[in-house]
């Protein structure tokens, strides 16, 4: 939980800055400065994700028993770590890459249009239903744009566990599960996800955008996207002596 909460503060730090820089809110920025978001998290999120698939793997394998391998996903890290190095850590990082930065991006582009759409204004009665179901579709959106690389990257983090490597890489990993199962594999427990997906991002969507409107003050009318107008001081007249 407080891995998610330090991503979630990464991504809508990243996002919003990157707007600040890029200057004008438009559709393209959003989804690049989505994309910013995604690609600089990576760093956090896939270490946490191999140790995630690690730890729900444990009793099966090579570490088939009783008695759990990992303390907690720390321990899986610095363990993953003695054996198989920074590469070990980092297993999975292209395909996550090929995920978060795709992903992040339709993730805040459909927010914004489904915001605009909506007309979510602050004393709209119904604001927080309608930034509920746009962070609700943002989620689903997210997850339906790179689904199937998830797929890819859960099994080559879980490759080894068993003992021995299956995968050469990922091509390889695509041949082989399109091979063995065909083309619903990279669809496998997508309804799950996208269940899970609504009101997790609803609620994290409706949490961000009502925190900021409350720091800032409703009737400022300053977007985070856009930075906020600077006044020029006026200069000071001199009264007459006369």
């Amino acid at each position: 939980m407080m891995g998610l909460t330090f991503i979630n503060a990464i991504v809508f730090g990243v996002q919003g800055n990157v707007m600040r820089q890029l200057g004008r809110d438009s559709p393209l920025n959003q989804f690049l400065a989505g994309s910013a978001a995604g690609t600089i998290q990576c760093v956090i999120c896939c270490p946490m994700e191999l140790a995630k698939t690690r730890m729900q793997m444990q009793g099966t394998g090579e570490y088939k028993s009783t008695r759990k391998h990992y303390k907690n996903s720390l321990d899986c890290l610095v363990r993953i770590y003695r054996k198989e190095g920074v590469r070990g850590i980092n297993r999975g990082m292209l395909t996550t890459l090929a995920r978060e930065a795709p992903a992040f991006g339709f993730y805040f582009l459909t927010y914004d249009c489904l915001t605009r759409s909506l007309g979510c204004e602050p004393d709209d009665p119904y604001m927080i239903p309608k930034l509920l179901l746009a962070g609700g579709m943002s989620g689903i959106a997210s997850w339906l744009s790179t689904y199937p690389v998830d797929v890819i990257k859960s099994r080559l983090q879980a490759d080894g566990v068993g003992g021995v490597l299956q995968y050469n890489g990922i091509l390889d990993c695509v041949q082989q599960s399109y091979r063995k199962e065909g083309w619903l594999v990279f669809t496998r427990g997508l309804t799950s996800t996208l269940l899970r997906a609504f009101p997790v991002n609803a609620a994290t969507f409706a949490t961000v955008t009502l925190f900021l409107m409350y720091m800032r003050g409703e009737g400022e009318g300053v977007k985070d996207c856009e930075p906020a107008p600077v006044t020029q001081p006026q200069p000071q007249q001199q009264q007459s002596s006369l």
